[in-house]
This record gives C-alpha cells, sequence and structure tokens, in this order.
C-alpha cells in the first residue's frame, strides 16, 4: 500500500488578516498546509526564508512593499521559489508585471478556491497557471489593439502545432484540456511546451502566455 502524499506547505501573504484567515480555512479543507502567515513584504521575506514552503501565495497591492517587490526579492534570494499571486487586479499591467518578477501563476481573488489550490499544485510541481479569465482579456485586448507594427525578438519559429499548443496555453488551458483539444496525449503536450519555452526563451508557460499575448503570436 503506498504511502499518502505529503501535503503542500505555503505562507499567506496579504495585509488582509480576515482573507487571510478565511482562506487559509479553505486551504486547509482542501488539503493545503498554511505553515505561516505574513501581512506586509518585510515580514513575508524573513517568515518564507524561516519556514522554507513549497509556495508562497501573494497578495499584490500592499502597503510599503508591494507584492511584485516581494516576489523579486524572493527569486533573487532562491531562484527557485515557487510563487502564486492572488491579487484583486486583472490589469494587464500588474499580471505583465508579476510574471517578470518571478510569479510562477496568477489567479483572481474572486475566483473559486479550486482555482487556487489548483494553482498553488501547479506552481509546486515546477507548471504554471493563469486565470482564464485574465487570459481571455489579455487576448480580446489585444486583438482590439490590432495588428501590432513592433517587430518581435528573434527566435526560432514556433511549428503550426506548438502554435496551436500556445494559443491554448494563452488561453488558461491546462495540459489534459489541450491534449483533449488537439486529440493529442498529455505527454506530447508536455514536450510541445517544452520545446516552446525553449524557443520563445521563456522560464514557464505564463511567461509564455504573456509573450504570445504581447507580440501577437496567437
Amino acid at each position: 500500500m503506498s504511502a499518502a502524499p505529503e501535503q503542500l506547505r505555503v505562507v499567506l501573504v496579504d495585509d488582509h488578516p480576515v482573507y487571510r484567515e478565511g482562506l487559509a480555512r479553505l486551504l486547509s479543507q482542501s488539503g493545503v498546509e498554511v505553515v505561516a502567515q505574513a501581512g506586509n513584504g518585510p515580514d513575508a521575506l524573513s517568515i518564507v526564508e524561516e519556514a522554507a514552503p513549497d509556495v508562497v501565495v501573494m497578495d499584490l497591492n500592499m502597503p510599503g512593499m508591494s507584492g511584485v517587490d516581494v516576489t523579486r526579492k524572493l527569486v533573487e534570494r532562491n531562484p527557485a521559489s515557487r510563487i502564486l499571486v492572488v491579487s484583486v487586479s486583472a490589469q494587464e499591467e500588474d499580471v505583465t508585471e508579476a510574471i517578470l518578477a518571478g510569479a510562477s501563476g496568477y489567479v483572481l481573488k474572486d475566483g473559486p478556491v479550486e482555482e487556487v489550490v489548483a494553482g498553488i499544485h501547479a506552481a509546486a510541481n515546477g507548471e504554471s497557471l493563469i486565470s482564464p479569465r485574465i487570459a481571455t482579456m489579455l487576448l480580446r485586448r489585444m486583438r482590439l489593439d490590432g495588428p501590432s507594427e513592433i517587430e518581435a525578438p528573434a527566435t526560432t519559429p514556433l511549428s503550426e502545432r506548438e502554435l496551436q499548443v500556445l494559443r491554448l496555453v494563452a488561453e488558461g488551458k491546462g495540459n489534459q484540456e489541450i491534449g483533449e483539444a488537439l486529440y493529442i496525449g498529455q505527454s506530447t503536450v508536455r514536450n510541445h511546451i517544452s520545446s516552446i519555452l525553449m524557443k520563445l526563451q521563456v522560464d514557464n508557460r505564463v511567461q509564455a502566455a504573456v509573450r504570445a499575448v504581447r507580440d501577437r503570436m496567437v
């Protein structure tokens, strides 16, 4: 009989204690262990260093040091840090700044707790999750702006299949959904995504999605 998988350990960083407590309770009910909480950036830096969680769940809008600043510092100290942003903001600038700072994923506070849990598991596994609502908003906004006249940075061209996969990644689809949409296995999806990341010179699928939308690739 195989041993039960260990609970993922997270630190919650948010300046609203009522929200933190509520989210901690919901995460605990979903099998995620909240090992510590922080209400501001400086506390978060010391607490995360001491607790060494699997994932940091990070708010963006905090007084003093913002969530983007904390994310950047955590990644500078430990490039392997896994940080999931959970924010009220769906603004393109906030999403892009968080991802470029090193966040592994980005979901919205008003979404279901299952989305936060999925984001935590994705981050812990070295993958990324972006809220489908954010992905849809980014795509819609970019398409309304019309074709870009800015030349994209030189990268190895993507194949037609890779572009299909990237389009679904940018829409917030997971590997299983991509596989079902394109009638391919999840291992094939993972291989395509690895190739896409290498060709686009980005670290994770969220950065790939942002790059795809920004450079009008999808």
